[in-house]
């Protein structure tokens, strides 16, 4: 019962860490059908700003806010890629990913930022709280913060606004026909996706103790496997449960991820086994049709 408990614990504040991954893919790639792949950029300048302001100093929740307004810049950078300058969109996110790197060793000034002895968001909730920083804590504080976002995109995503997100994302040329503007749509769009994935980067720097330039890489991937995990086991167009989806196939993955390693896998095939979990949960529509003898069209190449 130990063993179980721990597992479950250790995937518990896993997912309440990452699943503001999840609903930053969620928002690009199911509400505004947009593959945006600034992940593993927009995911490490989260937690490099947040990792220097706090190393500076500075109030932990501030740059948290901080960390989240520079993920919204970067993701509007890439819509503007796409709107102004008519770049595809998965061309845009690749541009943007490959050069945010170089501005994230800009702003650390170093591959790596220790965060051990500095004052973050944990250390602050636990001295409020007159307590000692531990995993219960550090759970208590990032399920709060995921909950606060997730029921703030479930209101907004149901909104004049949202709605018109959605729109975009499922008929753009008729929203088009009918005079709304797509193209801030896709602005907001993948800014406040992005904005999530940088909040998120934010928290788990602080919550690892440290910031490293490499940390984004696979971020896109894991976000895809949480998403497309939750997609198979909930079929539904609601809102809230879309979103619940994603919670839920953040929690499958990460638990997949725990039992890999307490196995005694190595740590380097993890990138593996979610490649291998994307294309499980990608294929298995195609499968149920081929077993049920139904046509299906070719890929799409682009």
């Amino acid at each position: 019962m130990g063993v179980i408990q721990a597992i479950l614990v250790s995937s518990l504040s896993d997912t309440v860490a990452f699943v503001m991954i999840a609903l930053g893919v969620f928002i690009t790639l199911r509400v505004l059908a947009f593959p945006d792949l600034t992940v593993d950029g927009s995911f490490v300048t989260g937690g490099s700003i947040c990792a220097v302001l706090i190393s500076n100093g500075h109030n932990p929740f501030l740059a948290t806010l901080a960390a989240f307004g520079a993920g919204l810049v970067c993701g509007v950078i890439t819509g503007l890629l796409n709107t102004w300058l008519r770049i595809t969109a998965l061309l845009a996110g690749v541009l943007m990913m490959v050069g945010l790197y170089s501005v994230n060793l800009v702003i650390m000034g170093r591959p790596n930022i220790p965060l051990i002895r500095a004052l973050t968001i944990f250390d602050s909730v636990a001295g409020f709280f007159g307590t000692a920083r531990n995993t219960i804590l550090i759970i208590y504080v990032l399920s709060a913060v995921a909950l606060i976002a997730t029921l703030a995109l479930s209101w907004f995503l149901r909104t004049e606004i949202g709605l018109a997100l959605r729109a975009s994302g499922e008929n753009e040329q008729m929203l088009r026909s009918l005079g709304a503007d797509t193209d801030k749509n896709i602005l907001i769009g993948c800014g406040l996706s992005n904005g999530l994935i940088a909040l998120c980067g934010a928290l788990v720097s602080q919550r690892q103790g440290f910031c490293d330039v490499n940390m984004g890489i696979g971020i896109i991937v894991t976000g895809l496997a949480c998403v497309i995990i939750g997609e198979a086991l909930f079929q539904t167009r609601s809102v809230p449960m879309m979103l619940l989806a994603a919670f839920v196939g953040t929690f499958l993955y990460r638990l997949i991820i725990v039992v890999v390693l307490w196995l005694g896998l190595s740590p380097g095939l993890l990138k593996l086994i979610t490649a291998c979990l994307v294309i499980f949960a990608l294929t298995m529509p195609f499968i149920k049709k081929k077993i049920r003898g139904e046509w299906l069209p070719p890929a799409a190449r682009f």
